[in-house]
């Protein structure tokens, strides 16, 4: 049987990093090297695969809405001519990488694996070579076509994906939603319903960057704050509230949110919490915000909900478009 083919983009991020004397930084050439040898990479079990090294290397803390564009470019240029797709990134914005491009890749009919580690893969105790080793395995094997997280032994769906430990092995989570797959003595899918391969061509959405506002509700938070967030040219913001949506029931701060549904500012609810979902039917003080054209998150993460917002507002489609799509699943990020 062939050996299936495997396209490994670097990024850059702590996988690759090597100790300078300002500290670890991504080094042009030295991931490469590393893989190339280390022998557990090159078994017969091992899928071919092909490492190309970004020429601008970068600590996803700078990662930005253009690096997201330039990946999936990337991916579609070399969509023919491989069988799976690998992603290494850094661990700080992972989560945001792989929400967008769960959004941008529409028709994706081929796994693309979103990893890296918190140890450079070149020193001692690394969790990189059993990321890394890992997602090639999976992306070879296993027909899973959409954005994936791979991490500590768990595949988890991009859009579904948080970090939630800074320094720890066990660096992301999926909080309402199973992982895709586990990889134990055996490895074993979850009971998650995959998503469907189309049929159709892989399309690549373009991202522009958007202003996009988040604000974390507190006791007694101030409505200028908010207010600061919405001015012009903000399109876009994102209300952590507390509980399953609630927020103050104020006048001014419920007049300042209508104020900006007709400014055709989308505000989108999510839950502080890290499971459970947005229901602002079930108390008063979130059925005040339905009231004034906030729009529920559901259960999606924050990563999710930006990438999304950042999404639809660069397609070419109205307010009332906009508002009804995010509070649709469009690549299994949320569930109603």
């Amino acid at each position: 049987m062939q050996r299936k083919r495997i396209y490994v983009a670097y990024t850059g991020g702590t996988i690759g990093m090597q100790r300078t004397e300002n500290g670890y930084a991504p080094v042009a050439g030295f991931l490469t090297e590393s893989v190339n040898a280390n022998p557990e990479f090159h078994r017969a079990e091992m899928p071919e695969f092909e490492i190309h090294e970004y020429d601008q290397l970068i600590d996803s803390s700078n990662m930005s809405p253009h690096d997201w564009q330039q990946i999936a470019d990337d991916i579609q240029a070399h969509y023919d001519q491989f069988d799976g797709f690998v992603i290494l990134h850094g661990t700080d914005t992972m989560a945001f990488t792989a929400s967008a491009l769960s959004f941008m890749l529409e028709g994706l009919e081929k796994p693309v694996i979103v990893t890296g580690s918190q140890i450079p893969l070149a020193q001692l105790r690394s969790d990189g070579q059993q990321n890394l080793l890992n997602a090639l395995y999976i992306a070879a094997n296993y027909p899973i076509a959409e954005v994936c997280l791979f991490f500590n032994n768990t595949l988890l769906r991009g859009n579904r994906s948080t970090k939630v430990h800074a320094d720890g092995f066990a660096a992301f989570a999926s909080p309402n939603l199973k992982p895709l797959l586990e990889a134990g003595i055996e490895i074993r899918l979850g009971g998650v319903t995959l998503a469907e391969p189309t049929g159709k061509p892989l399309q690549v959405h373009r991202i522009i960057p958007q202003p996009i506002g988040v604000v974390t509700l507190y006791p007694g938070i101030s409505t200028e704050v908010i207010a600061n967030l919405l001015q012009q040219p903000v399109k876009a913001l994102i209300l952590l509230s507390f509980g399953v949506g609630n927020a103050p029931e104020r006048e001014d701060l419920l007049s300042l949110l209508n104020q900006a549904k007709e400014r055709e500012i989308m505000v989108v609810n999510l839950t502080q919490c890290l499971q459970g979902k947005v229901n602002m039917a079930g108390y008063a003080t979130g059925n005040a915000l339905s009231r004034c054209g906030v729009i529920s998150g559901f259960d999606m993460t924050t990563e999710a909900a930006l990438a999304k917002l950042h999404y639809l507002l660069s397609q070419p489609l109205s307010f009332d478009e906009r508002c009804k799509m995010m509070q649709q699943p469009l690549r299994g990020e949320l569930s109603q």
